[in-house]
């Protein structure tokens, strides 16, 4: 937006490395998708960790259900 990017990572706080691994990332998003973008990596993440947990129990009942039998 115009300001040099060593004013704005100061403001924000954050290293010039972060600054440009972010611009890399989100370049070619207009500003209204990276917050839904953001919103799916974070239920990609909690679905990834339902199916480990599935998965787990899956192996756990049939162990079970292999010393049973």
């Amino acid at each position: 937006m115009g300001a040099p990017v060593a004013e704005l990572i100061r403001h924000l706080g954050i290293a010039e490395q972060t600054f440009y691994r972010w611009k890399r990332r989100d370049a070619g998003l207009e500003s209204g998708q990276v917050p839904e973008c953001k919103q799916l990596q974070d239920e990609n993440v909690k679905f990834k960790r339902l199916v480990a947990d599935l998965s787990l129990d899956k192996v756990m009942l049939q162990d079970v259900l292999a010393k049973t039998c």
